[in-house]
Order: structure tokens, then C-alpha cells, then sequence
């Protein structure tokens, strides 16, 4: 990766840590990725409730 940085679960978890990881990697803050999530899972006929347990599944912990 170019900026040197791995894709994990964070320990800033609600839930299994997946959105924090994903904000963690991206350098933003956890709340907005779960806002962004959110909306749109609620928005792609909550695609997302599928698309969570598989990410919880493949991506590694810290």
C-alpha cells in the first residue's frame, strides 16, 4: 500500500470494530464513517446488514 497502512479492526468498536478500522485507514473520524454506513444501508435496501458480518469476517484484528 502506498501510505504504509494495513486495513484492521480497530478498538474504537461499537460493534466488532469494522467501521473504526475503516476510519482509522482512511483518517477520519469513526462517527462519520457510521453515518455514512447508515445512510447508506438504510438507503441500498440494507445491503449493509449482509455486507457487516462479511467484513467482520476478512478483515483482521489489531
Amino acid at each position: 500500500m502506498a501510505n504504509g497502512k494495513k486495513l484492521v479492526r480497530s478498538r474504537n468498536r461499537v460493534l466488532a470494530g469494522v467501521l473504526g478500522g475503516i476510519a482509522d485507514f482512511l483518517d477520519v473520524d469513526p462517527t462519520v464513517v457510521r453515518v455514512v454506513y447508515a445512510v447508506l444501508t438504510v438507503f441500498t435496501a440494507f445491503s449493509g446488514v449482509i455486507l457487516y458480518p462479511i467484513l467482520w469476517l476478512i478483515i483482521p484484528e489489531e
